[in-house]
């Protein structure tokens, strides 16, 4: 297979915007709703836990399938390398979709998790623990995806033999994950940033 076809392939895989038709198939346009981005989390927020965790496993298997499925198939010497830039090129399908016009896509954390859910197994559930740890004991997704961004590539470092490129690529892509969470960030230093579950308020009774 061509690499090049690849790499359009990955993009419009990545490009398919579940949270938008989990939400259209609801009556509810995701972009004008909670946290109005396209991704599993604002889908949980809005739609609930068993939507948005439909969400959250098409928006993972849009990275994972393109590294896996289309690096073997690739006519080059380094298909290894291919293979990373398919999930590369899933991800920025999710971020800028262009079944919607470039506009209005996710952060890109579940389908980036899953790129690495293929080519780094251990490091990825190693950096999903460290996400579910955070969010049961925050309830702040984004704080959550940004330590599974930092937990990733020192995962990636120890178990894939230092600096290799998917190493390099894994920062990168943990940088970008950072960046696109400045907004997050900037509320949660000021105490506004939304709770990806918010516990129900009880009553307090006093005698």
């Amino acid at each position: 297979m061509n690499p090049y076809l690849g790499l359009l392939i990955s993009y419009l895989a990545g490009s398919i915007p579940f949270a938008y038709l989990a939400g259209r198939a609801k009556g509810v346009d995701l972009r004008k709703h909670g946290s109005g981005n396209l991704g599993a989390t604002n889908a949980i927020r809005v739609l609930g836990p068993r939507i948005g965790g439909l969400v959250y496993l098409g928006d993972t298997l849009k990275g994972m399938l393109p590294p896996l499925m289309l690096g073997p198939r690739v006519d080059s010497p380094h298909p290894e390398l291919w293979a990373i830039g398919f999930g590369c090129a899933a991800i920025l399908g999710h971020v800028k979709p262009i079944f919607l016009l470039g506009k209005g896509g996710g952060k890109g954390v579940a389908t980036a998790g899953g790129v690495f859910f293929g080519l780094a197994p251990i490091p990825a559930l190693i950096a999903l623990a460290g996400f579910v740890i955070t969010v049961a004991a925050t309830r702040y997704a984004s704080l959550g995806s940004m330590v599974a961004a930092i937990l990733l590539p020192t995962m990636i470092f120890f178990f894939h033999g230092g600096l290799t490129p998917l190493f390099v690529i894994s920062c990168a892509i943990g940088l970008f994950v950072i960046y696109m969470h400045r907004s997050n960030i900037a509320r949660l230093r000021h105490g506004t940033e939304p709770k990806v579950i918010r516990k129900k308020k009880t009553e307090a009774t006093t005698t």
